[in-house]
């Protein structure tokens, strides 16, 4: 398949003045597409109309979703992935139109009154009073989300092999105590591991991965069942509900936005 990779530039905070308050941009990408390490002078919301896509500021690696945007702070440098046939969109906020809603990158979640808004400014006929009254409305709305598809990659010794395996192979069957023997430390010593590096217990962090993949083969058109198979539950329904606490849709709704 077809990868293509892009640059953009590393702007810091505030070095372009904008001559906008929010400034919408979207784009299908026909291709699995990888975007390489840039930052914005501008703050931006991340969001998919469909499909899925990830940003990557550091060991932290997010999922972007129709329902569960990114806030990405002015001038941090992140890369970025777009699986194809993702309609990604993102909104600017002009230097000094609002302090960010977080100094570091944070879910947001894209409630329908949020993209009723942001598609509303997309109008390019929209009055110049009522493009004002709706970016107020935005900027009211917008807000930090409780959830997020976030995945702390480890990168010790200890847990590497872990990490790597997990990542290649999310449906890998092995417990904690499986790789507790086979790296030989007890299953208290990995769990405090996962605990001090990622901020989640061993099966936490392997359900934010299977989640995580889940997505990108769901955007693919795979069937749910053939997807639950692949990321390792014993049934779609078990699947089913694991993805929908992750991201908030069922993976039929998911499949088909």
């Amino acid at each position: 398949m077809t990868r293509v990779t892009r640059s953009l530039p590393v702007l810091a905070a505030g070095s372009v003045e904008a001559a906008f308050v929010i400034q919408g941009y979207d784009e299908v990408v026909e291709h699995d597409t990888v975007w390489d390490e840039h930052s914005h002078p501008f703050h931006e919301l991340l969001w998919n109309e469909r499909g899925a896509s990830t940003a990557v500021v550091g060991a932290r690696a997010w999922t972007v979703t129709p329902t569960l945007g990114l806030w990405m702070p002015a001038g941090t440098p992140h890369s970025g992935s777009a699986v194809a046939g993702t309609w990604f969109r993102a909104s600017f906020f002009g230097s000094g139109t609002i302090s960010s809603i977080s100094d570091t990158p944070v879910a947001v979640e894209i409630t329908p009154l949020l993209r009723l808004l942001l598609e509303r400014l997309g109008d390019p006929a929209l009055p110049d009073h009522s493009r004002a009254a709706t970016e107020v409305l935005v900027l009211d709305v917008l807000a930090p989300s409780p959830r997020e598809l976030l995945l702390h990659v480890p990168t010790s010794a200890l847990l590497r092999p872990i990490a790597e395996a997990v990542r290649e192979d999310p449906g890998d069957p092995r417990t904690l105590t499986d790789w507790a023997s086979a790296l030989g430390v007890s299953p208290r010593t990995i769990t405090r591991a996962f605990n001090a590096e990622t901020g989640m217990s061993f099966a936490r962090w392997v359900a934010a991965v299977r989640a995580q993949y889940a997505v990108a083969l769901l955007t693919r058109g795979w069937d749910v069942e053939a997807v639950a198979e692949q990321v390792g539950y014993r049934s779609a329904s078990a699947f089913g509900a694991a993805f929908r606490r992750t991201t908030g849709l069922t993976p039929g709704v998911f499949r088909a936005r």
